[in-house]
């Protein structure tokens, strides 16, 4: 997989060079490709901004970059474009899914008051928000997106397990997960988890998953109707 970020703030990138994330770049499993948007101004301060027609508070990112930018990058139009805005769909685990299955992935990060509304119009397939509240920009809800897209290329992560087992890959919230030693501080591990009956234990774990997503997130127990 190959994904193209569009942002003003291309450093805030290196922090996905860390961790399993890095690691999958490192050995080639996907790639991330943070491009400065100003590089495209034609602008000679490469101003990228300006003040929004029809007046209000703030400034807005002006198109002319933006469409360079993406001709420049993608002119054939093969990957998928997302615009990161709280007006987008939320970002779920059926939204992951389905963004993991493209090859190619462009990311715009927006900045300011937002975007001109032309760019959207014309050069974005989709708007994806992470959450109803409001960030200084784009670059943080992009790296939630690609952390959580990434995990399901091949090979990113040690296991298929880890993800066919972990929260919201049923449709329901994790069960709790235990460790040694068996017994800290007087508090012992369930007894069903040390049995070696894996029926047994396979049961267990879903009566909590059960459990746990009733308490805190009763909405997807309605979806699931369990």
């Amino acid at each position: 997989m190959k994904i193209n970020v569009l942002t003003l703030f291309p450093e805030m990138f290196e922090c996905m060079k860390s961790g399993v994330i890095g690691k999958a770049l490192e050995s080639g499993k996907f790639d991330i490709v943070a491009t400065d948007i100003r590089e495209y101004s034609s602008d000679k301060h490469h101003k990228c901004d300006d003040y929004p027609f029809g007046g209000g508070a703030g400034m807005v990112m002006t198109p002319q970059p933006i469409f360079d930018a993406m001709s420049a990058i993608d002119p054939d139009r093969k990957c998928k474009r997302i615009f990161l805005s709280p007006k987008g769909v939320t970002l779920s685990q059926k939204v992951v899914l389905d963004l993991a299955k493209e090859d190619n992935l462009l990311f715009l990060c927006g900045h300011y008051e937002g975007v001109d509304q032309r760019v959207i119009d014309n050069e974005i397939d989709m708007e994806l928000s992470i959450g109803d509240y409001i960030l200084t920009g784009g670059e943080l809800a992009c790296m939630v997106a690609i952390n959580a897209v990434a995990r399901y290329v091949d090979g990113v992560l040690g296991s298929s397990e880890s993800t066919s087992e972990e929260s919201f890959s049923n449709g329901l919230l994790e069960y709790p997960q235990y460790t040694r030693p068996q017994i800290f501080n007087e508090m012992a591990v369930p007894d069903v988890l040390l049995s070696g009956n894996h029926q047994n234990i396979a049961k267990w774990r879903h009566n909590e998953q059960v459990k746990v997503t009733k308490e805190r997130r009763p909405d997807l127990i309605k979806e699931k109707k369990c």
